[in-house]
């Protein structure tokens, strides 16, 4: 990736996006759920690959979001309860419908708790543990990891899945007017998340370690998901998108701003929901980290 910023354009005052009310954080529900729709054979592969030689009593999920995971396993561990922690009341909303539509709500405990906050709401002894893409927004992860180090029943695994970063769309000729613009976004992304998550794409060995677990394995999944699969690549490509603008716009020249617009514009001939070009590509990796 070509890390570079791109030239900043002399200062003006920017146009908005045709789509500016409504698609910024308000939509993170959204996103999260096009995403666990895009991501499912992916997810339930690492559920499956999991080494915990007996299936678990009692699950506990930290960062739950909208469900992705929560939903994942409880189909996977059908004798499981599970506690479903999350700091948004509305993604808790969520996940409790899809639970009751899942036929798994009696099944399901949702705790609305901030995980940054010196004490934890009691969570009971769980013999797993699944923190998927919310350990690098901790403010302390060392400290999160030793909490959940003392939650954990004794031989008791975490499962720590992250992503490399914020999944691509395009190919990397596209779009027509602006070679190359979602590589360009992505370096200026790359810029903001060093700023704000600093953690996003690290290692997670030596900090469980740290915390006193034993890492016993660690695996990364390619994931290649092209349009022809779901639907739904569609609709997470715009939903990404739009997020990423809100981040890079500033910093974007006037072409690449204007060609970024034309793609997210879903009325105009250009919009990302006419390409067939499309697929969802990034990287995800799981620690597997036992409690001795």
């Amino acid at each position: 990736m070509n890390h570079s910023t791109p030239q900043r354009a002399p200062h003006r005052t920017r146009h908005a996006h045709p789509h500016d009310s409504g698609h910024g954080m308000g939509d993170q529900g959204d996103f999260l759920d096009l995403e666990a729709d895009v991501l499912a054979g992916h997810i339930a592969s690492i559920t499956a690959w999991l080494p915990l030689g007996a299936e678990p009593g009692h699950i506990v999920d930290l960062g739950c979001g909208t469900g992705a995971g929560t939903l994942a396993l409880l189909d996977r561990f059908p004798g499981a309860r599970l506690t479903a922690v999350d700091s948004s009341t509305a993604h808790l909303d969520r996940l409790r419908r899809k639970a009751a539509a899942a036929g798994a709500a009696d099944r399901t405990t949702l705790v609305h708790a901030d995980l940054d906050a010196a004490d934890w709401p009691a969570l009971g002894a769980p013999e797993l543990v699944w923190a998927s893409a919310s350990l690098h927004h901790m403010a302390d992860p060392g400290r999160t990891l030793r909490t959940v180090h003392e939650l954990l029943a004794p031989g008791g695994l975490l499962a720590v899945v992250e992503p490399a970063g914020f999944p691509r769309f395009l190919p990397g000729d596209a779009p027509e007017t602006a070679p190359g613009l979602e590589e360009r976004c992505h370096a200026l992304l790359a810029d903001h998340h060093a700023a704000h998550v600093p953690r996003r794409g690290a290692d997670w060995a030596a900090p469980l370690t740290a915390a006193g677990l034993t890492v016993e394995s660690r695996r990364t999944l390619t994931v290649g998901v092209p349009l022809s699969r779901t639907e739904a690549v569609g609709r997470y490509a715009l939903s990404g998108l739009r997020r990423m603008r809100d981040k890079v716009a500033p910093s974007l020249t006037d072409g690449d701003l204007t060609a970024l617009d034309g793609l997210l514009d879903t009325g105009g001939p250009h919009s990302i929901l006419r390409r067939a070009d499309l697929s969802v590509r990034t990287e995800l990796t799981v620690w597997a980290a036992r409690r001795p």
